[in-house]
């Protein structure tokens, strides 16, 4: 059974949600349309830096740090934000965590609550549980609202709303707000901002996510591109933060290496527009209870993998979503978790934990292994080597098949080079059943080949022997 509920309930597997996907054309011209236009801003952003390759170490290097010393920090992170009047919370899975915040909105008596956007509140499903509680979660951010709203799911990190244009969104608009608006990306803000400011003005509670954490000052770090998170951060009585333990920098030194990397890496900005950064609490300025949930939720079992763990590096900028093809063909909703693109396709197994799984063990190879994943992480995760690491895992767990025992003879066969001659040999004879120098249909387990392509005749020489006759010495 699985650890958590990192993946969405009732997903198909990633081959069946991709083949629908690749039928909807409406879907793949929006994400062309949307990740090329990323994609190349993100490169002329990364292209002003002459030491971006410099930067994407020292990233590298920090966060390698942070999880080979990641108990002693915590520890010095929950001491840092209770010294400065805040509350931490330590919640080891996501059942945990949202009974944590439940009863924290239970106490202040709050049946609605405004949200900033955050994918760890996404990961252990807190808007439903809080629903189920009495508590309705509003989401601020623009994006994150248009999937509420639409009663959809996210489909990319940093632009949920990816897979919708401008009409969709209008509909949606006009649809759950009761407001006429066009389809113009001004008219569309201004209706959002007025539905949202009755929100900011009359909830009394705030939940966050965090992009970083600073472990010896207790300074908690958001960054967004609208500035509604810091009307969340800000106006409320009682702010909630729910962040994954690997959020962390240990001082302000290292924060600055992550606030150049990110912003041009996400949104191809040279700075990100608001910067919200809150250090507990401050008597008559901003929220006056504050509590930071900290959730593992798998996170410390893929510590424990030595090539794994890198995906605990993530910042969460998307990069490796807009290069990749096979995203940008089937979508995010496809990986059936708010973790899409090749980094959910590294990480959602490992924060699921079971291979067994077969919507997890499905998602590793989801992936062509290009490459280009790799080439634009700011923090320099080797995607590919962690692909192929977990697909090794899902072939073990999955124990004795027919493919693995076709795997295991072809390694017998590769181990020898008299029975790799001799296998040719044999398997020249198949030239016999082709038709026009094409073999069409082969016999069990031959056929699982042919039944949906050809395979070339072989010839009648190995190269080996034509060698062995031509160029060897007599």
């Amino acid at each position: 059974m699985a650890r958590n509920p990192v993946t969405w309930l009732g997903s198909p597997t990633f081959p069946k949600a991709a083949r629908v996907a690749l039928n909807d054309t409406q879907l793949r011209q929006n994400l062309r349309k949307a990740t090329g236009t990323i994609r190349g801003r993100r490169a002329a952003a990364v292209a002003e830096m002459d030491d971006w390759e410099q930067l994407r170490v020292a990233g590298e290097q920090v966060k390698d740090d942070v999880l080979a010393r990641l108990d002693t920090l915590l520890v010095q992170l929950e001491e840092s934000v209770t010294a400065r009047g805040g509350t931490v919370h330590w919640a080891r899975d996501a059942e945990e965590a949202n009974r944590i915040v439940l009863d924290l909105c239970r106490a202040e008596n709050a049946t609605e609550v405004v949200k900033v956007k955050s994918m760890a509140t996404a990961e252990i499903g807190l808007n439903e549980a809080l629903e189920a509680g009495g508590v309705h979660a509003v989401e601020t951010d623009l994006a994150e609202l248009i999937v509420q709203l639409g009663d959809d799911r996210p489909s990319h990190i940093l632009v949920p709303a990816i897979h919708r244009n401008r009409a969709e969104i209008r509909e949606i608009f006009q649809r759950r707000m009761g407001v006429e608006v066009s389809d113009e990306p001004a008219d569309l803000a201004e209706a959002a901002r007025t539905y949202l400011r009755e929100k900011f003005l009359t909830t009394k509670v705030a939940i966050s996510g965090a992009n970083f954490a600073v472990a010896d000052s207790g300074s908690i770090v958001v960054l967004e591109s609208e500035g509604n998170g810091r009307m969340c951060l800000t106006l409320p009585d009682t702010l909630i933060t729910v962040m994954g333990i690997e959020k962390l920098v240990p001082t302000w030194q290292d924060l600055e290496v992550f606030l150049q990397l990110l912003p041009r890496s996400s949104t191809a900005e040279r700075m990100n527009p608001y910067t919200s950064v809150w250090t507990g609490v401050t008597p008559g300025d901003g929220p006056q209870r504050f509590h930071l949930v900290l959730i593992d939720n798998g996170r410390t079992a893929t510590l424990q993998d030595s090539v794994g763990r890198q995906a605990l590096r993530c910042i969460r900028c998307s990069a490796c979503l807009n290069v990749c093809p096979v995203y940008e063909r089937t979508g995010g909703q496809s990986y059936g978790s708010v973790y899409p693109g090749p980094i959910g396709a590294i990480l959602t197994p490992q924060l699921v934990g079971d291979m067994h799984d077969p919507q997890a063990a499905s998602l590793p190879f989801a992936s062509s292994l290009c490459g280009a994943c790799f080439e634009v992480c700011p923090v320099r995760i080797d995607i590919p080597s962690v692909l192929t690491h977990l697909r090794a895992e899902v072939v073990e767990a999955k124990g004795r098949t027919a493919e693995s025992v076709a795997m295991a003879a072809a390694a017998w066969v590769f181990g020898s080079a008299s029975r790799y001659e001799k296998a040719q040999k044999a398997g020249a004879l198949a030239r016999f059943l082709a038709r026009d120098g094409r073999i069409t249909s082969l016999p069990w387990p031959g056929s699982k080949w042919t039944s949906s392509r050809d395979v070339p005749a072989p010839p009648a020489q190995s190269f080996r022997a034509w060698w062995k006759e031509n160029r060897c010495q007599k």
